[in-house]
This record gives structure tokens, sequence and C-alpha cells, in this order.
């Protein structure tokens, strides 16, 4: 029968002039179906797959916590009189405290590439484990590590959590394409991922309420470092690399699992196209957006406590709950625009391309606009400051249906590499951005100076997504597979493997 050779299918549709977007959607349509085809059904009620997605979620919610918890405290770090005055204050120009906010990114770049062949060749579950272990045990330190060093030991410090934090996301993105069945893989991949945002929402809440406490600023990394510490034990006992090493899964759902995956050949290597990757229109495009976008949100996320404490008056702890709103406004729109991407393209409202060219637009020129009007929020306009911000980072959130899915689009074999690759050039700017606030932010209560800072933000936004929209396509690449005799001859990429791409990455 003509099901029974999909790829036959797949060739006979394209000499009949039916374009690549609509064969890779019908092989996409079938893996999503290949555990009903084979008869396997979900099992009813809440399974290890959903364990190990809630550890995930928890574990990337500890991981942004750890990550953003120095844009609150160094606030009240530099002046005491901002929360209890009973700690220690330190005498850190903004030169430094830039130094200090992007000093994290400078070890983070470092494994992004490296990690995702690691993850593969020795586990993910070791390397989340050992990632967070460490970033969790060098918070507790980084009281003690400021007191006895200053700026220096504390830049030192996180360099190497970002070292350790470069290995998570290559990480959580290997575990869900072994415990992510087909059918199931948006859901549980949206469920996982929101726990970046959670935990930047929860660390930016309570942080101001912690500086103020009897426990001072030092509570901020000691909490965030016991949380992680607590989620490494938990990982330790019921995290797992895959169904088959996992004790206690039950023979329905790791049937169920496996059979949507289907029979993967580990013992075939594909060669990664360095090459073509890098010569590819479409994957510039991708790492344009990508830098673009990173410069923006990491701008706002380390720069915001400052603005809202000089510029807008607010003290500690209403500058760390409105801080937080932003980041909780962005966490539930991720759940609001994936649906609807969704529907206009299985509906066939638009296509795929466009599609994502519409987000990505949503989610970068949005922000733009927000910027340029906080750029000129009259003085004593806190409430319209708060609502722009919060339209600027919200919103953003949109940008998750266009260029970060769209490695997946153009080749799904190399989607954990392109990954690499585009987050290791976006974290570049996480670096340089916070470093260009400190050049142009000499008096941060001068709200001409802020103004700087807001024009450079959103025209990057501007020139990332208009390089995106020019460039980007939604078809895979030709280099997406390797050159064997069986694929020369159908001429169409091996959908099967599709089956291990993730939906969501960033």
């Amino acid at each position: 029968m003509e099901d029974d050779n999909p790829k036959a299918h797949e060739k006979a549709m394209e000499m009949n002039g039916v374009g690549k977007d609509a064969v890779a959607a019908t092989a996409n349509e079938k893996l999503k179906n290949v555990d009903q085809e084979e008869g396997v059904r979900a099992p009813s009620g809440f399974g290890v797959r959903h364990v190990q997605t809630v550890l995930l979620f928890f574990g990337l919610t500890v991981a942004y916590a750890l990550r953003v918890n120095l844009s609150v405290a160094i606030v009240v770090m530099v002046d005491k009189k901002a929360a209890n005055p009973d700690f220690e204050e330190f005498d850190w120009n903004e030169r430094t405290k830039s130094l200090i906010l992007s000093s994290f990114f400078w070890g983070y770049v470092v494994t992004q590439i490296p990690a995702g062949q690691m993850a593969q060749r020795f586990g993910a579950k070791v390397l989340l484990l050992g990632s967070l272990g460490v970033c969790s045990t060098l918070a507790v330190l980084t009281p003690w590590f400021a007191h006895i060093g200053g700026s220096q030991l504390v830049i030192a410090l996180r360099v190497v959590q970002g070292l350790s934090q470069g290995f998570i996301f290559p990480s959580t993105h290997t575990m869900l394409s072994k415990w992510a069945p087909v059918s199931e893989r948006g859901t549980l991949g949206t469920y996982c991922y929101a726990g970046a945002q959670f935990g930047t929402v929860v660390m930016l809440a309570v942080s101001g309420v912690l500086a103020a406490s009897s426990m001072g600023w030092p509570s901020i990394f000691y909490i965030s470092g016991a949380a992680g510490c607590i989620w490494s034990v938990l990982w330790f006992f019921f995290g797992s690399n895959s169904p088959v090493e996992h004790r206690s899964i039950s023979p329905e759902e790791r049937n169920f699992i496996e059979s949507s995956l289907g029979n993967q050949d580990h013992s075939k290597k594909i060669v990664t196209p360095w090459m073509a990757i890098f010569t590819s229109a479409p994957m510039i495009a991708l790492i344009v957006a990508h830098c673009s976008h990173n410069w923006g949100f990491w701008t706002l996320l380390t720069q915001m406590p400052t603005y809202m404490k000089s510029v807008l008056g607010l003290d500690i702890k209403k500058n760390a709950l409105l801080s937080s709103l932003p980041y909780l406004a962005m966490w539930i729109l991720s759940f609001v625009f994936s649906p609807i991407s969704d529907f206009l393209i299985n509906r066939q409202y638009l296509s795929r391309v466009v599609c994502r060219k519409l987000f990505n637009s949503i989610g970068l020129w949005i922000p733009m606009c927000a910027l340029l009007g906080l750029a000129f929020v009259p003085k004593g306009g806190t409430d319209l400051a708060i609502a722009l911000l919060t339209v600027a980072v919200g919103i953003n959130s949109a940008t998750y249906l266009g260029f970060q899915v769209n490695h997946i689009d153009l080749a799904p074999n190399h989607a954990g590499t392109m990954m690499g690759i585009t987050n290791c050039a976006a974290n570049i700017m996480s670096i340089i951005a916070p470093l260009i606030v400190g050049e142009v932010l000499t008096d941060e209560k001068d709200p001409i100076q802020w103004r700087t800072v807001f024009y450079i933000a959103a025209a990057v936004y501007c020139v990332g997504n208009l390089v995106f929209v020019t460039l980007g396509k939604a078809e895979i690449q030709s280099w997406n597979e390797p050159r064997n005799a069986s694929d020369s001859e159908t001429g169409v990429p091996n959908n099967h493997n599709n089956a291990n791409a993730v939906d969501h990455v960033d």
C-alpha cells in the first residue's frame, strides 16, 4: 500500500508539484500519529515522564533564580540604606557593577557548544546534577566571597557559575528528546521551559523582601542556593536519562514513549556540516535574531531594578515586586501564544514561515515600540513606565514561536548544535549589553542617559527582526541529512529522526 512506503509517497507528492512545506507537514503528521498507528495508547494518569518534566521545570526555576539573584541583591549591596542597613556595603561604581552582572556570561558562552555532545555521551542526568550542584554551592558562598575578595572574587565566582550553567539547556534538550512522546512534545516542552520565567518571577519578587528582612541581602544567596541543593538531591534519586534506565516505569508507559519516538539507530553517526550551517542564510538570520533578543532581554533584566530605584524612586520591596511583574506576564503569555501559533498553522490560516516571522515580529517589534515610549516617560509617570516595561518584556515571549523553534524547522537532526551556536553568540550579547550600559550610564539618576540605553536596545530589536523577516525560512534545509545512497535516491530528508527534536529550546 502507498502508506507503507512513506518516502516513496513523499517523492510522489513532490513530483506532483506539492511543495516541500507540504511534504514536511505530511511527514510530521505521520510522526504525530505514530503511536496511534501502532495501536499504542497513552497510559492514563500521572506517569514517570510527567515526573521528569516537573523535575526539569523546577530545575530551570532554580537555574534562573541563581542566574538573576544578583540583579536585585547588587542594588542593596552598594546601598545598605535601601534595605536592612545592618549588613556590609560595597563601594562599587556603575562600571564595576556592570562587570559583575555580565561576568556570569563569560563562562556561560564557553560550554554551550560542547555541552550537547557531552550530554549525549555521558548522560544528561549527571551533567544537570553537577551543573546545578556546583552553581548552588557557589551561590551560598557568594556573601563570603564578596567579604574576603570584593568584586574580583565575586566576578570569578560568577564566571564559574556561568561555566556550570552552560550545560543546563543542552542537557534539558537531551532529556526531553528521550522522554517526550511526539504527541505530547509541545505540551511537555512548554511546561518544562516555563520554569525559566517562573524562576525569574519568584527570585525578583522575593529578593526585595529577603533583603529588607532580619537576614539581609546575604539571605538572597543562601535561600536560592539551598533551593538548588534540595533540587539536586531530588534529581539524584528521581531523575533518569531515559525510560530504558528508569527502574520503576511501567511497561505500558515505556512502550508508549519508545513506540512514539520510533526505533533509533544510534550506531550511525551524523557528521555535523559546519560549513553549510555557518554559510546558510536562514541560520545567519537565526543568529542575528537570537543576538538581538538577548541584548534587549538581558539589558532589561540586569538594569531594571536599578532603573526603578534611581529614576522611578521605588523602595527595594516595591522594586523587586514590580521587577518581577514583566516576567510574570512573559510566563503567562508563553502559554497564550503557543496554542494560537499551532491553531494558525494546523488550520492552514498561515504558512509555517509566515507564522514564524509574524510571532517573531510581535516578540521584537512591539517591545521595540515600548522601549521608545519608555524613553519619553515624563517625570512622575511611574505607572506608565511600569506598564511599558511589562509590555517590553511580556510580549517578548512571542519569540518562542519565532526564531527559537525555527532551529527545528530548518534542521531537526542538528537542532541541538544549532541552538548551541546561536545561544553562544547570543550570550556574548548578554556580556556586552551590561558593559555598554555601564559606559553610557555614568549617572544612574539621569533619565537622559537611560533614554540612550533604551534607544540602543530598541535599535537592536529593530535590526534583528528585520534580518529574520528578510532571510528566515521554515523548510528543512538540504544539509539536514548526511549524503547517503538511500537519501540520494529519494531526495527526501529522513523525517523519522524528527522525533528527537524538541519543540521549545533556549
